[in-house]
């Protein structure tokens, strides 16, 4: 039964809106997390691909939910030169999502948080400028529920966000414009994360090969808007899938945004606080958001928790110096690092491929790759090392 009135609400159940809930349930407060769709984990818009690390911390591994166990990345230079960097263990993986994040849910709830989905937030409750609670309708009604604090996990798009008159525009040059299909009847290593390279590939971004399985994988590619004005990104993806896996057949079709930029300049306010791409806690880079925004998610649902408990909301605010402590900074590098090598001619790309051909295989680390890309550029080395090192 949805009550009038919890201690914290989060709009969106997916790994960043999940993981708040639990972080936040693990203080004692009461939570509600509402999810619009009626299934957690669906639909899928995700490479789904993570590191190891990062996502051990917060769940334990499952065979349920991981189809691939990754130890190789393999790259393909614009004239199809390749080579490959093989850590030598298991370094990440690549998910189910739609077991994955029902299982971050469970997590939640078993936490405390209570989980209600096909509940669509159409509005926030406010006094002033103090966000205190949602509107939302559930079965065929119209409800409202109170809260002391709302956490928008609603994604990109996050209506939460501006809503809350919090500024969430991302330049339309940041907004990688990404288009993925899950294919069958792919021959791919089953350990190895592909990325191909080149203008013709998928301009100032990458086509990706992520296997979910045997002969099974997510194949797709993202572009910078400025690039989908000269040619969109299905052109793009159907000649690279003529190309290399003529024989493919196509199992589903996804389509979203990507904000491949640094964090929100704000992420907190009264009684306001976006996890997630709502919050754009993406690696710029590589545009992977699930760890980070698990990592979002946990700060920010420790934080509203504690903030309740001791009566004190605007210890809210410590949420976005926590974030860039722990991962805002390392976004910002990061997104140096995409400026420097995005905008790569391809004979950029086939140059820096030769180079690290010449470097012996159990020397061949993301690290050097780096190194060798950005050898003309001083500066970004600097910040190559604090990211690798």
């Amino acid at each position: 039964m949805i009550k009038n009135e919890y201690d914290v609400i989060v709009v969106g159940a997916g790994p960043a809106g999940s993981m708040a809930a639990k972080f936040a349930a693990e203080q004692g407060v009461s939570v509600l997390m509402l999810e619009k769709d009626r299934d957690v984990g669906y639909p899928v818009r995700c490479a789904e691909a993570i590191n190891k690390p990062g996502c051990d911390k917060f769940i334990k591994p499952d065979k349920k939910w991981i189809t691939a166990e990754v130890r190789k990345f393999s790259f393909t230079a614009p004239n199809g030169s390749e080579i490959s960097v093989d850590a030598g263990h298991v370094m990440g993986y690549v998910l189910e999502r739609r077991i994955f994040d029902y299982e971050l849910a469970k997590l939640a709830s078993n936490a405390g948080a209570q989980v209600v989905t096909r509940a669509y937030v159409n509005g926030l409750i406010m006094e002033g400028s103090k966000i205190c609670g949602v509107k939302f309708e559930y079965r065929g009604e119209q409800r409202e529920a109170r809260a002391k604090v709302v956490i928008g996990a609603d994604g990109t798009e996050s209506r939460v966000g501006r809503w809350a008159g919090l500024q969430t525009h991302t330049d339309f040059r940041d907004m990688e414009a990404c288009l993925q299909v899950t294919a069958t009847n792919v021959n791919i290593n089953t350990d190895t994360l592909y990325f191909h390279f080149g203008k013709e590939v998928s301009p100032n971004g990458y086509f990706w090969v992520f296997p979910k399985g045997p002969n099974i994988a997510n194949i797709g590619l993202g572009i910078s808007g400025l690039e989908c004005k000269k040619k969109s990104t299905l052109s793009y993806l159907t000649s690279n899938l003529e190309r290399l896996f003529p024989n493919a057949s196509i199992l589903t079709q996804v389509a979203g945004g990507v904000p491949c930029c640094t964090t929100l300049e704000k992420i907190s306010g009264e009684g306001i606080m976006l996890v997630g791409d709502a919050a754009r806690q993406v690696n710029p880079l590589s545009g992977g958001g699930i760890e980070s925004g698990m990592v979002g998610g946990s700060i920010a649902g420790r934080i509203a928790g504690e903030a309740i408990k001791k009566g004190d909301l605007k210890l809210l605010y410590n949420y976005d110096k926590e974030w860039h402590k722990e991962r805002g900074k390392n976004h910002e590098i990061y997104d140096r690092l995409k400026n420097g090598i995005y905008n790569f001619s391809d004979d950029d790309f086939n140059n820096l491929i030769t180079k690290f051909k010449k470097v012996g295989p159990e020397k061949r680390t993301m690290r050097k790759l780096f190194m060798i890309a950005l050898a003309h550029k001083p500066s970004l080395l600097v910040d190559v090392a604090k990211v690798f090192l």
